[in-house]
């Protein structure tokens, strides 16, 4: 009898826990989705320290992806990627299915994802908190159909990333530059090889090609003291040993190198951060929460910003290493001042232009494009890695600033600076002017 009673209890105890369900995960919104996946993605590009335009193709094809998805949402919006080079047409949703598009975007984002980064494991232990919310809280065909759909869409994505020149040229040789007159080599202190020279043959996503906004030419080789070359490199060591407490923190905010190298006697260690590209999709993701914009507005703001990010990069690259343009240490450090370092450490690639201006003037373009002339905002896309933040009243005032960061730095001439914000420029007009976003 005593048996049976425990039998029964045990039976009764096992129907009431079968009857309470389990609390579901609260769906959040679209948008709030869309910008964890982005932050997410930012923090593995970190991570696994990507160099500046390689964390720019990152960017641009899960972003890509990503919209490719979202845009089903809203009729009213169009493919990007068949405006641009090598994508082909993707696929389309089921006719009178139903499906949650911020779930297909999501899946694009990390397929692509997975393909492109290293550190998958780091993405995959948040995808699988994502995708048990959706589980959560759609039926399991949506679920499915949803999933389906985005993995399709970022399989296409990967079919151009596969031919765009950057596999094709992984197994490059060092560039070292060359002991000429004027011509970029190797700078102190840690004497690192070119990064990337190959840059300006990937393949292209929306400018027609990597030479179609190049500057005009920098000022020649000269030993003249009054030559435009001895005078811009005398104008960086003068500015640089004068800087002010502003100037010196201009510098410092717009610095972005993801991989710092500090020296204590003989020891070495490194600072990681985000990289150029990155602190424009921090500040794309501070635009688009100040707004609050929608899921759709939100993915195509990150869309238009890593097409001109990664088209930027592509531009001035093909530009630094036909040139081969010395960096201002070299010279100031043999005609000048032999213990001088500039502000900022020099990254290891050719000159001019430069590649922060570039990107920066290109990515403000199109976002004040999105978001209008004068869009004021707090950048603290780097509060979290260096504790700094800075107000701006316009993208454009910030990338302007951003030019002149670099000259402050002392790792670019000011001429530099400023060709390369205006080849940025141009660009990102292009870029705006060439798709055509909605119906």
């Amino acid at each position: 009898m005593k048996y049976l009673k425990i039998v029964t209890f045990t039976a009764f105890v096992l129907l009431i826990a079968g009857c309470v369900h389990k609390q579901k995960t609260p769906l959040k919104a679209d948008a709030e989705v869309l910008h964890d996946n982005e932050y997410q993605l930012t923090q593995v590009i970190i991570y696994d320290v990507f160099t500046p335009p390689v964390a720019s193709r990152i960017y641009g094809y899960t972003a890509l992806a990503s919209y490719e998805a979202m845009r089903y949402a809203d009729p009213k919006y169009n493919s990007i990627i068949t405006q641009l080079k090598g994508f082909g047409k993707p696929p389309e949703p089921q006719k009178g299915k139903k499906y949650n598009y911020a779930l297909a975007a999501t899946k694009a984002f990390f397929t692509v994802a997975h393909k492109v980064t290293f550190s998958i494991d780091t993405l995959k232990k948040y995808e699988d908190k994502v995708y048990a919310m959706y589980k959560d809280n759609l039926d399991d065909s949506t679920y499915a159909r949803s999933v389906d759909f985005g993995e399709k869409i970022g399989k296409l994505v990967l079919k151009r990333s596969a031919v765009d020149n950057y596999p094709q040229t992984r197994g490059k040789p060092k560039y070292l530059g060359e002991e000429s007159p004027g011509k970029w080599r190797p700078t102190p202190p840690d004497y690192m090889d070119g990064v990337e020279f190959c840059w300006g043959t990937i393949k292209e996503f929306a400018i027609d090609s990597s030479a179609q906004f190049s500057p005009p030419p920098p000022p020649p080789y000269s030993e003249d003291k009054n030559s435009a070359f001895v005078k811009q490199y005398m104008e960086v060591y003068n500015k640089n040993i004068s800087l002010t407490k502003e100037e010196k923190l201009i510098a410092t905010f717009w610095d972005d190198n993801p991989f710092v190298i500090q020296h204590n006697g003989h020891l070495m260690f490194a600072d990681k951060k985000i990289t150029p590209g990155g602190h424009w999709i921090g500040i794309t993701t501070i635009a688009c929460k100040q707004i609050h914009a929608d899921a759709i507005k939100t993915a195509e703001a990150y869309a238009l910003t890593s097409i001109a990010l990664y088209d930027a990069f592509i531009c001035c690259w093909q530009v630094k290493y036909h040139y081969s343009y010395a960096r201002p240490v070299t010279y100031i450090d043999e005609k000048v001042d032999h213990t001088w370092l500039p502000l900022l450490q020099t990254p290891p690639f050719p000159e001019f232009t430069a590649g922060h201006s570039t990107i920066s003037a290109a990515s403000a373009v199109v976002l004040t494009h999105l978001f209008g002339d004068n869009f004021a905002f707090q950048d603290t896309s780097d509060l979290h890695y260096i504790g700094l933040q800075r107000h701006f009243n316009s993208f454009i005032q910030a990338s302007d600033e951003t030019a002149l960061s670099r000259f402050y730095g002392g790792i670019h001439y000011r001429n530099s600076s400023l060709a390369g914000a205006a080849q940025g420029k141009q660009i990102g007009n292009l870029i705006w002017n060439k798709l055509k976003l909605t119906n």
